[in-house]
């Protein structure tokens, strides 16, 4: 469930740089979003886009996103870069007020292998995080590569510094700093964590909510509800549910080291989690379940 977990620490410096208005001329400028991929380096964005119809899909060519206000950092814990490394990119608050409609209050990152990493506004007033253009001053072909030697492009996200903001149980505020991201939606929170709500009614501090809260940041990543959240891991939350329902042991047991059950398998593990925070997510999944028996 687990693709990422860092703690980054930033020195920040803002450069000045003009404004520009998406979608629109501006001093003889052609519109910054185009219906159409021009090159293999431009960012692809979709959902609440405004001025266009829900579920729009345009394109913004990199050159384009580098004329956009820059912030720099030099980043000194991010586990993506084995050293300090002087990023620069564009924050997601920023782009999410410049391209998503008002009420388009989640920033979603997708990446290219189906992991997709979510931006609520809680998250983007906490932390900041950046969608990176330049790593060490260099564009994407001249970046580091990643620990298995693959690519980080096209987009990767960190943050100037992550100080965790709250803690459930022994689930604790996770760094969001996905590398491949092809794709950034502008979405509503309501909508996508709404697919994902437990079934009935529930204490709103009570084991089934503090379950649902764990999912949104941890297991959403790479399991799926439909349309909603990623795809990487390809099971979904139905079988989720089915595992916590009716093998609540496995269900446990693979969320704390799905390494015991398949030495293969590539999701992390989640150590850190004790008894009592795996009974909790455990139970939110088997809501969804029609042979669920959790206790309200």
């Amino acid at each position: 469930m687990i693709r990422f977990a860092t703690v980054a620490v930033a020195v920040v410096m803002l450069l000045a740089v003009p404004f520009v208005i998406f979608g629109k001329e501006l001093s003889g400028k052609p519109p910054l979003l185009h219906a159409a991929r021009q090159a293999e380096s431009d960012l692809e964005v979709g959902g609440e886009l405004a001025g266009l119809p829900p579920d729009s899909t345009r394109f913004i060519a990199y050159q384009d996103l580098l004329a956009l206000p820059q912030a720099t950092y030099t980043v000194s814990d991010d586990s993506n870069f084995p050293k300090k490394t002087r990023i620069s990119g564009i924050p997601l608050e920023q782009l999410a007020a410049a391209l998503g409609t008002p009420t388009a209050n989640l920033v979603v990152a997708i990446c290219y292998d189906g992991y997709r990493a979510n931006y609520p506004s809680a998250y983007l007033g906490a932390h900041h995080p950046l969608l990176v253009l330049k790593i060490n001053g260099k564009a994407e072909p001249h970046w580091p590569l990643t620990e298995s030697g693959g690519s980080m492009g096209p987009y990767l996200i960190s943050h100037p510094f992550f100080k965790p903001s709250f803690r459930i149980l022994s689930h604790t505020d996770e760094a969001q700093i996905p590398y491949g991201v092809t794709r950034i939606e502008f979405r509503e929170e309501q909508a996508v964590f709404g697919s994902i709500a437990p079934v009935g009614q529930y204490d709103a501090d009570g084991a089934v909510i503090q379950g649902y809260r764990i999912a949104q940041q941890n297991c959403f990543r790479c399991h799926n509800m439909g349309a909603e959240g990623g795809q990487l891991a390809g099971r979904s939350w139905p079988m989720l549910a089915m595992w916590a329902s009716t093998e609540p042991k496995y269900f446990v047991g693979y969320v704390k080291n799905p390494q015991a059950f398949d030495a293969k398998n590539r999701m992390p593990g989640n150590p850190q989690y004790d008894a009592e925070t795996l009974e909790t997510l455990r139970r939110y999944f088997a809501t969804f379940a029609a042979t669920s028996a959790v206790s309200r």
